[in-house]
């Protein structure tokens, strides 16, 4: 059902005061409009900085009253039925007489329809009997694209030649657009096209962090802009297979008959393998926003605001969707006992994940087993389970010629089968920090990088393979019944 539709039969059914809370003013005088129209009502707007000012009909009777009280008190004697909008109205609330003029309005019969607007606002407890509570839907993709459509041509008129963009692009645009109101989305659209009349994969990064932005997220839920592809992830070919097979069904609009949109996975491992690595790519890789959701922090900086912090941030994930939720080291935010605030955060965690309809994919990572609740692990709460192991050989090849060509080294030039076997029980994080230390080893002996000073390197280092030994073998042996190998 349509916004004007709703409206109209609100206010047919007799509401006297309705509140909106939106920040975009000029969608909600266009929708007023409309609806003016359609009842033949008259439509007036009242703000302390200009005062009574008619939107359609006949001019204000009196347009310089700017105190709320005064331009209430001449509501009751108007005869004729009329929609007033009043702007900003939460400021006055607290003052006793503008809630009993409002109040007596709302009793009254005189088929007066007062609408306050604001950026925020609540009901007072004196009149939540009498008032209701109306928001704007959100623009669908039809309209957010017809938007795009509108603001290409307007800016085609003016620099008398179209805008370039790949049919790709411009659906990755409108995904980032959804969760928008529309005068934000129009902003947002002439934010990426009017530099320079083109739509890149470059404007889809500054979009979402625009985007993020305006929501007004803050602490425990962070927007990751250093987001990797697949290519640049060693090893991992069954999560990364399973990942392609499902990224179609969860980027359209309506999944194919019989298909549910992926939920999510749980990456489980040894420190440093690769989980966020993983984590990174998967947004990276499927061209949509990750937000990252550290349990740790969500619990200490919050303690007795945990879970109204939490359902915040899934809140603002869902306004983010289609996205990425990553919720790092989730065992964090997890270990408490069966009391407190873990375990709220845990009730409020599941619910969540069995009742979201938004296209929000959770990947959760986590290093100790141990303190994971069975509710959690349970089938049906992840899509999948896959467990990060060690890299063998091969994998270990392919992580060093990674870190060495993003570090300007020809990785031909390096002997990789001899320094993945040195390398035997390093994790990816090992063997790039082996790299980095080799690095720096030859920069001070003022030769080129070599093989010889990698070697070294690891020589040096006791992996965690190594002193941590008997725990790593318990986690490899939970996970070898209990999870997919990644």
């Amino acid at each position: 059902m349509s916004d004007l539709r709703d409206l109209e039969l609100m206010v047919g059914s007799g509401t006297s005061l309705l509140f909106v809370e939106s920040g975009d003013e000029r969608e909600v005088e266009t929708l007023f409009r409309r609806l003016a129209t359609r009842l033949g009502r008259p439509l007036l707007r009242w703000s302390v900085a200009s005062g009574l000012k008619a939107l359609n009909g006949e001019p204000a009777s009196r347009p310089g009253v700017r105190e709320p009280a005064k331009i209430l008190a001449e509501i009751p004697g108007r005869t004729t039925p009329t929609l007033w909008l009043l702007m900003d109205f939460h400021h006055w609330l607290d003052d006793p007489l503008v809630l009993r003029q409002l109040k007596e309005i709302a009793l009254g019969d005189g088929g007066q329809t007062l609408v306050l607007v604001s950026h925020a606002m609540e009901i007072p407890d004196e009149l939540r009997s009498l008032a209701a509570r109306f928001e704007l839907s959100l623009p669908d993709r039809g309209k957010l694209e017809a938007l795009l459509h509108e603001e290409s041509l307007e800016w085609g008129r003016k620099n008398r030649r179209s805008i370039q963009a790949h049919r790709e692009i411009v659906d990755a645009l409108l995904d980032n657009l959804l969760g928008l109101t529309t005068g934000d989305a129009r902003q947002l659209i002439r934010n990426a096209i009017y530099d320079d009349g083109m739509l890149t994969e470059e404007d889809l990064g500054e979009l979402a962090k625009t985007k993020y932005g305006l929501l007004g997220s803050e602490g425990v839920l962070s927007l990751e802009l250093d987001t990797e592809k697949f290519n640049q992830v060693a090893g991992l070919h069954r999560m990364k297979r399973w990942l392609e097979r499902r990224r179609e069904v969860f980027l359209a609009d309506q999944p194919p008959a019989g298909l549910d949109p992926p939920k999510g996975l749980l990456l489980l491992g040894v420190q440093g393998g690769g989980k966020s690595l993983a984590a990174k790519s998967v947004a990276g890789s499927w061209g949509i926003p990750l937000l990252r959701l550290d349990f740790g922090t969500l619990y200490n900086k919050y303690y007795g605001e945990t879970e109204r912090n939490l359902r915040d941030s899934l809140k603002t994930a869902e306004s983010m969707a289609p996205c990425v939720l990553w919720i790092d080291e989730i065992e964090k935010g997890l270990s408490g006992g069966d009391d407190g605030p873990a375990k709220r955060i845990l009730g409020t965690l599941l619910t969540w994940m069995a009742e979201r309809g938004s296209r929000v994919f959770l990947v959760a990572t986590a290093n100790d087993i141990e303190v994971l609740p069975p509710e959690l692990l349970r089938k049906g709460r992840f899509d999948e389970i896959f467990f990060v192991d060690l890299p063998d050989p091969e994998v270990r090849a392919e992580i060093f010629r990674i870190h060495l060509a993003r570090r300007q080294q020809d990785p031909a030039t390096f002997d990789l089968e001899p320094l993945a076997a040195a390398s035997e029980g390093f994790a990816g994080a090992e063997i790039e920090q082996a790299v980095v230390s080799a690095l720096y080893a030859a920069h001070a002996a003022k030769e080129p990088l070599n093989t010889g000073h990698i070697v070294a390197e690891i020589e040096q280092t006791s992996p965690l393979s190594v002193v941590m030994a008997e725990k790593i073998a318990y986690l490899r042996s939970w996970a070898a019944s209990r999870t997919v190998p990644a």
